[in-house]
């Protein structure tokens, strides 16, 4: 597991009591259930083309808070967000909440967490 620092932590965990988590194996049991919600990549590009959970649509941590409202112009949509590891998709889920955003979750694990439970990934 990747080494975060300390002051980037405490703003994930200020953050994690506003927000809604999911697990990995939530989101494989909506996919398998064949349920209906919007999952964006909030990595990077680069990480985004190296690998990304089925269905997913790109959309970084630096550019969400610019582009979503062009791109989910309903508030209530439901959104699953993740990335690496569930620190950059939670604080963006905090973001999109103060947007105004009722129906968003982040995925605690992220994309390592998908991987290592050896369930399916796009390039």
């Amino acid at each position: 597991m990747a080494h975060h620092a300390p002051r980037f932590l405490q703003i994930v965990d200020a953050v994690r009591v506003n927000i809604r988590e999911c697990t990995v194996n939530d989101i494989r049991d909506r996919h398998t259930r064949g349920e209906s919600f919007l999952l964006f990549d909030v990595r990077e590009e680069s990480e985004f083309a190296a690998g990304h959970l089925p269905g997913a649509k790109s959309l970084g941590k630096g550019i969400i808070e610019r582009d979503i409202e062009s791109l989910v112009p309903n508030p209530d949509t439901e959104m699953v967000l993740y990335c690496g590891g569930g620190f950059r998709s939670a604080l963006a889920a905090d973001n999109l909440q103060k947007m105004g955003y009722t129906n968003v979750i982040s995925m605690d694990g992220g994309f390592r967490g998908w991987k290592e439970a050896g369930l399916a990934i796009e390039k």
